[in-house]
């Protein structure tokens, strides 16, 4: 069987990429996508109050859990279209060794700071100042195979640029590039 493809977007919390997520499924007219999303797997998690140690334990296994059903999808045959924030290290090295690298299209979803401030506030969703909290984290590793920017593009306008990306696929992938800059004979080099 031949394994999916996965666009992974990674971005702050309210950079937009559940909404390119969104249009990425109206568009893309080449396979079957489905959208696996972080918070929709947060949401599923029991609702009764946890003490700070409980709740970080089980977001740990939530996120650990959720970066192995992407591999499952994919291993399956299933095309998706991830969309994540890597505001802890181990986010990224976690699907750096579960995700076949080569199989993977890293895009990066920009957005002013400012615009993500009135974003959050907006939606009131979210606990004020989380995008700035972790603007500086979730792009650290510095290597996408492609970039957006929510504050100059629309959603449609990125997941457009996404598909005209798709067939000209850098090789090695940015998940390749990455793999060998963090990861060395399956062991973690920093965690």
């Amino acid at each position: 069987m031949t394994p999916g493809l996965i666009i992974f977007l990674n971005g702050t919390s309210s950079s937009g990429k559940s909404s390119i997520a969104r249009e990425l499924l109206h568009i893309l007219d080449d396979g079957v996508f489905f959208h696996l999303a972080v918070d929709t797997f947060s949401a599923m998690r029991t609702q009764r109050a946890l003490d700070p140690e409980e709740l970080d334990a089980a977001l740990r296994r939530t996120r650990m859990g959720f970066h192995r059903s992407i591999a499952a999808m994919a291993e399956s045959g299933n095309d998706v279209v991830v969309d994540h924030v890597f505001s802890e290290r181990w986010r990224l090295l976690d699907c750096l060794e579960v995700l076949r690298s080569e199989d993977v299209l890293f895009v990066g979803v920009h957005c002013q700071l400012d615009e993500l401030a009135r974003r959050e506030q907006a939606r009131g969703d979210r606990p004020a100042g989380l995008a700035e909290h972790q603007f500086d984290l979730v792009h650290s590793h510095g290597d996408y195979d492609l970039e957006c920017d929510t504050s100059a593009a629309s959603p449609r306008e990125c997941a457009q640029q996404i598909k005209e990306f798709l067939p000209l696929r850098p090789t090695p992938t940015a998940f390749t590039r990455l793999r060998a800059r963090y990861l060395s004979g399956g062991t973690r080099m920093i965690s």
